[in-house]
């Protein structure tokens, strides 16, 4: 098959716009599976993890293939909950296209604008489709309207919906100008009727004039009031979407089986195929300077991107990787660039959600999983060993939400390390640590529910009835000032001893991460002992100063130093880098930083008095409040989340059920000075307690 006959694509949305019955429906259609699977009786297909059947909710991005009119499709259908807001991220760096779906009711919701703002970090093009045309109070225009609000979308619609709610029953394609009319399962193509022929051809006009902005054929015929045929219409409108100039957008109830078909022709007609997107770009292992660029070709050196680890029962780890150039076949030996580390590649499988199928060779626009691989991890370069480079790797959000865990009887203690450590191999969203002081194991994540999901699969895969405790705010530290530390770590022993000496000065770094610049010149410290240096600061700051939480946006410049011939060594630069960098913090104000969390609550108009009041009580800030529809309001804004743990309780009591909320982490703010005294005296006293 021609690499211009793939499709990578993923199918992303707010929780609950249909995104799994969606892809259900594609796979029917293409003949992938035999039977429709629904998500409310837990038998979709992509929904195959038990937790996912149970909750019918989205938890893994699930990968699949299938064949649509000579084009191999491959499907990502990705989480629409926020807490695997990391599913989604990992699944848009590796994907051409997007379909972006939208409730007719609801329109942009949070979640649509996180992952419309994910997509447009990796520049993907896409296409929406406005689904639940059958509902009550379904809305195309205004899902459109809002689209071009709050999205920046710039939308042109392709159909036009006949008939809505309950009498929704086609719509018609103004490209094509016919209309589609949807029986059971059955799509019968027919002329436009009469009463939509004037608003088919006023949206056709509208939209030649749309693109005419983006081709300048089409803009010379608009201009000459001549008729633009179809397929050059249909060319431009694909350029306009793959430049990301325009989203296309149609419209559908996939539940009702109304309009999939029409959506898997726009996939192939407007969503780029892998030579589309063409050459990928990474970076020189010897020079991060000097670009490396791979072409989707079969004679270019092999690279690829690892995305997902997945732990199958069955055969063990599942290595998920987008292969950009080259091909790999078994037996091949390939290197980690991340890792600098060799791999040989077992068994190559494509995957069709839970079944797999056994494949030899892949090749560019592949999305397949390699079994039997040691140090690759999610965010690893695999590539040719005689033409190494670094790709681009994947944005982690940082973990808001962390709990205890211990595991039922001491015997089973490293049976839960084992278990962890294997589940945070698969998600790098999820983060476990433990506390020396108290001896306790730390389970950090995106949210309440992600953590929820990680407790269950201990007790499902793993057999482990882990004792949890209740789920806390995960803080961060850092500092406000600036302040330079000169310290001396001199231990005599007997025999050798340790000698170190390191000048150093820390700075804010707003929102910039850790950043480490060394000074020294004339060999003060010696040029082998500066990564030392390095990794013991950054080593305290993973383990926090003021209670023990990570240290972040900190600038460490290294002044000065001094080195012993005997007694230096890589110890003990790191641990005097260690104690030097302590002492600094300590003098340079440091500050806790909490999780701020963007909120947006639908609210009936009786109750926006109250819900504002008690956002207010939580510290919450309003920023807007916009009608949602007749009779409800959107109510935004931003509220620590140390103030929302039950909210979801306060809510439904507070407005009789009647109302709906949804929450991402927005960014880390400082902690006003009294609260940070109360946190950090509450959080001392916990020690004492648990150590007498």
């Amino acid at each position: 098959m021609s690499y211009q006959n793939f499709r990578n694509i993923g199918i992303a949305a707010h929780i609950d716009a249909g995104k799994t019955t969606t892809t259900e429906r594609m796979l029917f259609y293409t003949g992938t599976t035999r039977k429709l699977g629904e998500v409310h009786d837990g038998q979709a297909t992509m929904d195959f993890m038990k937790q996912e059947q149970e909750r019918g909710i989205t938890i893994a991005s699930a990968a699949i293939s299938c064949t649509w009119k000579n084009y191999q499709v491959n499907i990502i259908d990705t989480p629409g909950h926020v807490d695997f807001t990391v599913e989604v991220e990992r699944s848009l760096r590796v994907l051409d296209g997007m379909v972006a779906l939208f409730c007719a009711v609801a329109g942009v919701q949070p979640q649509s604008e996180t992952v419309w703002n994910q997509a447009d970090r990796y520049k993907v093009p896409r296409i929406a489709f406005v689904n639940k045309m059958d509902r009550i109070g379904a809305d195309f225009y205004e899902a459109i309207a809002q689209m071009d609000k709050y999205l920046d979308a710039n939308p042109v619609p392709l159909q036009l919906p006949i008939g809505v709610e309950e009498d929704f029953n086609g719509m018609i394609d103004i490209v094509s100008m016919k209309a589609y009319i949807f029986e059971e399962m059955q799509m019968t193509e027919s002329p436009i009727p009469d009463d939509y022929k004037e608003k088919a051809a006023k949206a056709r006009a509208l939209l030649v004039e749309k693109i005419a902005d983006y081709d300048e054929e089409v803009m010379g015929l608009f201009l000459e009031e001549k008729e633009v045929s179809n397929e050059l219409l249909k060319k431009a409108v694909r350029e306009a979407a793959l430049k990301l100039n325009i989203t296309p957008v149609l419209c559908g109830s996939s539940y009702k089986n109304k309009g999939v078909q029409l959506l898997l022709d726009a996939v192939i007609d407007y969503l780029p195929s892998p030579v589309d997107v063409g050459a990928v770009v990474g970076t020189s292992i010897d020079d991060p300077e000097k670009s490396q660029t791979r072409h989707p070709s079969a004679k270019d050196p092999f690279c690829a991107l690892a995305f997902k680890l997945i732990h199958d029962p069955y055969v063990g780890q599942q290595t998920f990787i987008r292969i950009y150039s080259g091909e790999l076949k078994s037996g091949m030996q390939v290197l980690n660039s991340t890792k600098n580390k060799p791999e040989r590649i077992g068994r190559i499988l494509r995957i069709r959600a839970k079944e797999r199928e056994e494949v030899e060779v892949a090749g560019p626009g592949d999305i397949v999983a390699l079994i039997g691989m040691k140090n690759t991890k999610t965010g690893d370069t695999l590539c040719d060993e005689n033409s190494p480079l670094y790709l681009e790797s994947i944005f982690i959000p940082p973990s808001v939400i962390e709990m205890k865990v211990s595991p039922p009887t001491k015997k089973e203690d490293e049976k839960l390390g084992a278990a962890l450590r294997k589940l945070a191999m698969e998600d790098p969203s999820f983060n476990v640590r433990h506390d020396e002081e108290t001896n306790e194991t730390i389970i950090s994540g995106m949210g309440e529910l992600h953590l929820e999901i990680i407790v269950d699969r201990l007790k499902e895969e793993f057999g482990i009835e882990a004792i949890v405790g209740e789920p806390s705010v995960a803080f961060r530290e850092t500092i406000t000032g600036e302040y330079e530390e000169n310290y001396k770590h001199v231990k005599q022993t007997g025999g050798k001893g340790q000698y170190a000496h390191t000048v150093i000065r820390i700075e804010p770094n707003d929102e910039k991460g850790f950043e480490f610049v060394n000074m020294i010149k004339g060999g003060a410290i010696p040029t082998e002992y500066i990564p030392s240096v390095e990794k013991g600061i950054i080593n305290t700051m993973n383990e926090g100063i003021l209670v023990g939480f990570p240290i972040v946006d900190v600038k460490v410049v290294l002044l000065d130093g001094s080195f012993h011939d005997v007694d230096s060594s890589e110890m003990a630069f790191r641990t005097c880098a260690s104690i030097c960098f302590k002492n600094a913090f300590l003098k340079s104000n440091p500050i806790l930083l909490e999780p701020m969390m963007k909120i947006e609550v639908n609210t009936p108009d009786d109750y926006i008095g109250d819900v504002v009041g008690d956002l207010q009580k939580r510290r919450g800030k309003i920023e807007s409040m916009r009608r949602y529809r007749k009779g409800s309001q959107k109510v935004d804004g931003f509220v620590p989340l140390m103030e929302m743990f039950g909210y979801a309780t306060t809510l439904r009591s507070i407005t009789s059920g009647r109302a709906t909320y949804s929450m991402e982490f927005y960014k880390y703010l400082p902690i006003n000075k009294e609260l940070q005294a109360k946190i950090l005296k509450d959080m001392e006293e916990t020690k004492k307690n648990k150590a007498s």
